[in-house]
């Protein structure tokens, strides 16, 4: 099982070079939103609709170091998983491109559909 995380290539690259990965919700929130391979496309088109640069961050959660929580923090009915503090590189097993289709919504891509 992996978690997923939304995210620019660019951020990416700067978590790389310094060696853990801080979203701007660590500091604001008190944690990284991340969705399961199911949910992922809920926040995707609610949020990030016709955003071009965007990649979808592979997390196994046994690799994490900080804590993970599942929670529903906005009454939407689904247990969302959070990670609270930085994310460990380690945890990551990969990453897919992430690009909207010609109407601006997301699709899965893929390599992450179920057979």
């Amino acid at each position: 099982m992996i978690i997923l995380h939304i995210m620019t290539e660019t951020a990416w690259q700067t978590a790389v070079a310094v060696g853990e990965y801080r979203a701007d919700s660590l500091e604001s929130e008190g944690f990284i939103h991340c969705s399961t391979v199911e949910q992922v496309l809920m926040p995707a088109n609610q949020m990030f609709a016709g955003q071009t640069d965007l990649i979808l961050l592979m997390i196994d959660p046994t690799k994490l170091t900080a804590r993970l929580m599942y929670e529903d923090c906005y009454e939407s009915g689904h247990q969302f998983p959070h990670i609270y503090g930085p994310l460990n590189l380690d945890a990551v097993t990969g990453f897919v491109a992430f690009s909207p289709d010609a109407d601006g919504r997301f699709s899965l891509p893929k390599s992450l559909r179920s057979s």
